[in-house]
């Protein structure tokens, strides 16, 4: 019996000076476990001692994959010329009507005369527009002009004044809904 309290000793102090290592040499490599079985059915057996390897790895971190900008919040020429624009040709184009010209410039507003970001639209046989920025910011004020084919157009009216959040969906619902009003694209 005392050899097995010898061996106890020895092996709990063996367990006692591996768990006071520093920190840093378990980092660098493997680290070691003894687990002690014993079998108590047979009392002069001596104790089994199992080395496990242990390999300690950083813990995974989930990272979430990130969302993708809102078109509304990509750069303004890039929401214009890349969403704005096809968007808005295919919801007219739906309608039966075909597209002569459409473009974003910097240039002068009709009838307010004032340099601005303007979408010029030219609808064959119906109409022309002009959706004015103020800045380079969709949410910046905005107006609307329309006129009938090769003309001027004569009034300028403000564009989505009271909406909190511009989305594009509703930049598009507003120019036809104006564009139906003037009965332009269709009756009312």
């Amino acid at each position: 019996m005392e050899e097995n309290l010898d061996k106890n000793n020895k092996v709990n102090k063996e367990t006692s000076e591996n768990t006071t290592k520093s920190n840093s040499e378990e980092i660098k490599g493997p680290k070691s476990e003894k687990v002690i079985n014993m079998d108590k059915n047979n009392g002069d057996s001596a104790n089994n001692v199992v080395i496990k390897n242990e390999i300690n790895t950083p813990e995974k971190t989930n990272t979430k994959p990130k969302k993708e900008l809102p078109v509304e919040k990509k750069p303004f020429q890039e929401f214009i010329n890349i969403h704005l624009i096809p968007s808005l040709t295919e919801e007219i184009n739906q309608r039966g009507l075909e597209i002569n010209n459409i473009k974003l410039t910097n240039s002068i507003r009709p009838i307010a005369g004032d340099k601005c970001w303007v979408i010029n639209c030219e609808i064959k046989d119906t109409c022309n527009f002009w959706l004015s920025f103020e800045k380079d910011d969709i949410s910046s004020l905005k107006s609307i002009s329309l006129s009938k084919p090769n003309q001027q157009p004569s009034i300028i009216e403000s564009f989505l004044i009271d909406e909190k959040r511009i989305t594009l969906k509703l930049i598009i619902s507003r120019v036809i809904q104006r564009l139906n009003g003037q009965k332009l694209i269709g009756v009312n």
